[in-house]
């Protein structure tokens, strides 16, 4: 205990922080060595040396590459969440030298981007244009960690109510509904009443099989006494979402701010359908206890300031 205590609070350095979390990211000591720009013996030697420090070992190697052990996967945990508040520090600093507002790391989903986050964004670069913001896309399983680690300040999006814990603080924003969305030519767009019968036969762009919304989407077809559409492509991805409306005359989910949004493009257009899918409502997540910094303060400010404003 006492060497290993000795070792994070005065041995271990920068370096070898960043060390473990490349060789965690790349699994291969060769791509290691390209990535930090030394060569492959000087990586073996920096492990060596952390691992003496430590007195264990960290990753196992073979031909195959490298991977870490369960004191590995420790540290590099450790050494994620160091390497954040290191960055936020070093920002804050430098901002504060330049007389800027800094920077702000958010996750973002994208039923969030079009009407809430990036007319908040407008707003704080309109008060400080030299503000930066770093944009993290992905879901709650793909955002939350890094929200943890401090490798983003904020998240922004729906709340599921499955990922609530008692270390993250949530403030929910507003309710979004779903809509399904066609290209503005496709046959149904055009209808003055569409049913769920008149979807079986349509191709529709889905979430992937793990995801709620998809869930709730084959929900409604035997709701009406209908199986759901078998010509399926799943995506997780918006641009996938779009690029199938556009190109394969796909049907597809959509938040309805959002799928307004891109109405006004002429890219989607909401379907005259009843869509009674249940979602969590929108809004951001931060972590209990850890002080976000000025600028993601202020827009969190922007985005109560605008929902309120719209109440």
């Amino acid at each position: 205990m006492a060497q290993i205590d000795r070792a994070l609070r005065s041995n271990i350095k920068l370096r070898h922080l960043q060390l473990i979390v490349a060789l965690d990211e790349f699994r291969h000591l060769g791509k290691t060595a390209s990535f930090l720009t030394v060569t492959q013996p000087a990586v073996s030697k920096m492990l060596t040396e952390v691992e003496d420090m430590l007195g264990m070992q960290l990753f196992d190697r073979s031909r195959r590459g490298t991977e870490p052990t369960t004191a590995g996967i420790s540290l590099v945990r450790f050494a994620r969440s160091v390497l954040a508040e290191y960055e936020r520090t070093r920002d804050e600093i430098l901002a504060l030298e330049k007389g800027v507002a800094g920077r702000t790391r958010i996750g973002f989903m994208v039923v969030a981007m079009p009407t809430l986050l990036a007319p908040a964004i407008a707003q704080l670069k309109s008060e400080s244009n030299a503000a930066i913001v770093s944009m993290d896309e992905g879901d709650l399983t793909h955002l939350l960690p890094k929200l943890r680690l401090g490798e983003i300040d904020l998240f922004v999006g729906r709340l599921e109510p499955g990922y609530a814990s008692p270390d993250l603080v949530t403030e929910a924003l507003y309710e979004e509904s779903m809509v399904i969305v066609a290209r503005p030519n496709h046959p149904l767009a055009t209808k003055k009443s569409v049913q769920w019968k008149d979807l079986i036969n349509q191709r529709f762009v889905v979430p992937p099989s793990w995801a709620s919304l998809r869930v709730k989407l084959e929900q409604q077809f035997f709701k009406n006494n209908l199986h759901p559409p078998v010509d399926i492509v799943e995506t997780a991805s918006f641009l996938g979402q779009l690029t199938f409306i556009a190109d394969q005359n796909s049907l597809a989910l959509m938040a309805r701010s959002v799928a307004e949004h891109f109405a006004k493009s002429g890219l989607v257009k909401p379907l005259k359908l009843d869509v009674p899918i249940d979602v969590p409502p929108v809004g951001f997540i931060t972590v209990q206890g850890r002080k976000p910094t000025p600028i993601t303060q202020r827009i969190c400010e922007i985005m109560r300031q605008s929902i309120a404003s719209q109440a």
